[in-house]
C-alpha cells in the first residue's frame, strides 16, 4: 500500500498535476492539504474517473483538506478539532490493512506568522486540541497514521538556514517542542526513522530561486505509531512533481506499507 501526503496550494489550480503524479506514481491514498475549495466545488469527477474515492473538507479559497482513495474509507470525521475561527484544517478516515484498522488522519496546521500575534496564538491552541485528540484516540485505536503539512521545521538539518528562521513560527522552541511532545505520544517521525541526517526538504518557496538553489525546509511529515512503524518498508519525498510547470510549492511524501 503506498500512502501519500501533499500540500497542493490549490487543488483545482493544480489539477493537471495532480492526476499526472495520480497515473505516473500511482498511490492508494492521496491527502491533500490547502486544497482551497468549497466542497461543491472540489473536482470530484476528475478524481471519480480515476477510480478514487474522495472525502473533503473544503473551504472558499483557503486551507482545506481531502483524502482521496482507490480502496473503502470508513468513519471520515471533520469534527476533531474544535476550531475557534471554523478553519478546515483536519480530516480523518480509517482504512483496514492486514486485518488492522488504521486511524488515517490529514492535517494542516496554522503557519502561525507574524511570532507575537493572534496568529501565533491559534497555532499554539490547534497544536494542543491535536495533541490532546491524539491522547484520546491512541487509547482507542493504536494504529495511527498522522500526516500532513505540520508548518514545524523540527530541527535545525531540516532547514537550509536555520539562522533566519530562529524566531520564525515554523521553528520557535515551544513549537518544535509541542512536535516532540507528539512523537512521545508514541509517534514516529518516518523520515528520520530512515534517514537520520539526510536532508529531506519537502517545500521550497517561489520567491528567490528557492527550488533552483535548493533553499528548501522539511514542514511535511508522516507521523506513525510504534504498532505500525515495522510495517514502513519505505518512505520517499519525490521531487518530481515540484519542478514541473505551474508547480505547487510543496512535494509529494510517500509511505510503502510492506
Amino acid at each position: 500500500m503506498l500512502i501519500s501526503s501533499w500540500n497542493v496550494n490549490s487543488v483545482r489550480a493544480r489539477i493537471e498535476n495532480i492526476k499526472s503524479y495520480l497515473l505516473k506514481y500511482k498511490p492508494d491514498i492521496l491527502m491533500m492539504q490547502e486544497i482551497k475549495t468549497e466542497d461543491i466545488n472540489f473536482p470530484y469527477d476528475d478524481f471519480s474517473s480515476m477510480d478514487y474515492e474522495s472525502h473533503v473538507f473544503g473551504q472558499k479559497s483557503y486551507n482545506g483538506v481531502a483524502i482521496i482513495s482507490k480502496g473503502k474509507l470508513k468513519n471520515i470525521r471533520l469534527d476533531l478539532i474544535k476550531d475557534k475561527l471554523k478553519q478546515s484544517r483536519i480530516i480523518s478516515a480509517e482504512v483496514e490493512y492486514k486485518k488492522k484498522v488504521i486511524q488515517l488522519i490529514n492535517i494542516y496546521t496554522p503557519n502561525g506568522n507574524p511570532v507575537d500575534t493572534e496568529k501565533y496564538d491559534y497555532k499554539k491552541n490547534w497544536m494542543d486540541q491535536l495533541i490532546k485528540q491524539l491522547k484520546t484516540l491512541s487509547k482507542k485505536n493504536s494504529n495511527i497514521i498522522l500526516a500532513g503539512d505540520f508548518n514545524v521545521i523540527p530541527a535545525a538539518e531540516d532547514v537550509y538556514n536555520v539562522k533566519s528562521f530562529e524566531d520564525d513560527a515554523l521553528y520557535r522552541l515551544e513549537i518544535r517542542k509541542k512536535f516532540r511532545e507528539m512523537l512521545n505520544l508514541g509517534l514516529n517521525d518516518v523520515y528520520r526513522h530512515f534517514n537520520e541526517t539526510k536532508e529531506g526538504y519537502t517545500f521550497w518557496d517561489y520567491m528567490r530561486g528557492a527550488w533552483q538553489k535548493n533553499n528548501g525546509m522539511r514542514i511535511d511529515h508522516f507521523l506513525v505509531s510504534n504498532s505500525l512503524i515495522d510495517q514502513i518498508k519505505s518512505i520517499n519525498i519525490n521531487k518530481d512533481p515540484r519542478g514541473r510547470e505551474k508547480p505547487s510549492d510543496h512535494t509529494p511524501i510517500e509511505i510503502k506499507l510492506a
